[in-house]
């Protein structure tokens, strides 16, 4: 049950969060996955083609977008590389 309690704090933080849509969500869905995956470690470090494609967003500008916007809304914090051989980090705040 402790693994879930990540995902559980934020549908508390976004509950009237207006900002928030399907796609915000599903992309946090994903880091938590990805999280997990990679052995729990804080920050996660991934190329944006690797979270898409867990996340299932298509288009780049789209998933950009989303993740900068959970950034700002103080969801995650968003450091991108700019690098195209290093993978950005996102540390999970909730």
């Amino acid at each position: 049950m402790e693994t879930l309690q990540p995902l559980s704090s934020f549908f508390k933080a976004i509950d009237k969060d207006g900002r928030i849509s399907l796609t915000h969500i599903g992309i946090y869905a994903a880091l938590l996955r990805y999280w997990q995956l990679k052995g729990y470690t804080n920050p996660i470090e991934a190329f944006s083609y690797e979270m898409m494609e867990v996340a299932r967003v298509s288009s780049p500008s789209t998933y950009h977008k989303c993740v900068r916007d959970l950034h700002d809304f103080g969801y995650i914090r968003y450091d991108p590389s700019f690098k195209h051989n290093q993978r950005s980090k996102v540390y999970l705040l909730l």
